[in-house]
């Protein structure tokens, strides 16, 4: 069984989490996949968004304390050690630490979504959550640290005082909290959080790529710049699509009433 399912649903990339045994806790083989699906997402040009989802009813229980401490389970482990010494850098990748594909990744979440559960959610830019799912960072419970990210991340996602008694406390949050605060998108009932993952994948991937890919590319890197900064940056993005055969074809079919047929031209 492989410990990530990759699956190719027209334009769209869905990724599942499957160690349900363990409630998708991570191994250095689903990162090694997980990295190897997002740099296909990337320069795969069929490809227009993807899904992040668990296996059986959990997201992620994080990082699998239980092989930590000795306990392995290998089902469906690739070589892990040649992995690293030919690729030291894909945990993170794995993770949407040190890299992010160029196209939406929409989080499908039911269940757990705890410690890494919640750090590589932090990567993924839509958020969709069954009732009863449940998020946090709980590593300062076990003296570790949050090495995916999160102590840098979560008080720019949502407010610092939540972020910080999240981090320093170990707590856990429901999924209306977390809606509340801003980390999820949208609560759904248990059990169609994938299904409405998929909704909003068709619309992203009905969407112009070009303007689809270059938002994103802004939404992410004007974060923290001044307004007249972000402006700057994004003048010659969004020139760039505006120049494209695509954005022609938009208001054409809107014109005609008709579904555009976009090129990525």
């Amino acid at each position: 069984m492989a410990q990530i399912e990759v699956e190719r649903d027209g334009h769209v990339m869905v990724v599942t989490m499957n160690r349900p045994k363990r409630k998708n806790a991570m191994t250095l083989t689903m990162f090694a996949l997980m990295a190897d699906a997002w740099q296909e997402l990337s320069e795969n040009d069929d490809l227009r968004c993807a899904i992040l989802t668990g296996a059986e009813s959990n997201f992620s229980s994080g990082m699998d304390l239980r092989a930590m401490a000795g306990d392995v389970d290998p089902d469906g482990a690739i070589d892990e050690q040649a992995r690293l010494k030919s690729d030291p850098g894909f945990v993170y990748r794995g993770l949407l630490k040190t890299y992010r594909p160029t196209k939406p990744v929409i989080a499908a979440v039911e269940g757990v979504a705890i410690a890494g559960g919640t750090e590589i959610l932090q990567g993924t830019d839509i958020r969709v959550a069954g009732e009863s799912a449940r998020f946090g960072v709980s590593e300062a419970r076990w003296s570790l640290y949050p090495m995916g990210g999160s102590a840098v991340r979560l008080q720019r996602q949502i407010p610092y005082t939540v972020a910080a008694d999240i981090l320093l406390t170990g707590k856990h949050i429901s999924a209306a909290e977390a809606l509340h605060y801003g980390l999820v998108s949208y609560l759904v009932p248990d059990g169609t959080a994938l299904d409405k993952a998929r909704e909003v994948a068709g619309t992203v991937a009905g969407n112009g790529p070009l303007a689809v890919e270059a938002i994103l590319e802004t939404l992410r890197a004007t974060e923290h710049m001044s307004e007249d900064e972000a402006f700057a940056f994004e003048q010659p993005i969004g020139m760039r699509v505006m120049a494209s055969q695509d954005s022609k074809e938009g208001p054409k079919a809107f014109s005609e009433k008709r579904t555009p047929n976009f090129q990525r031209k």
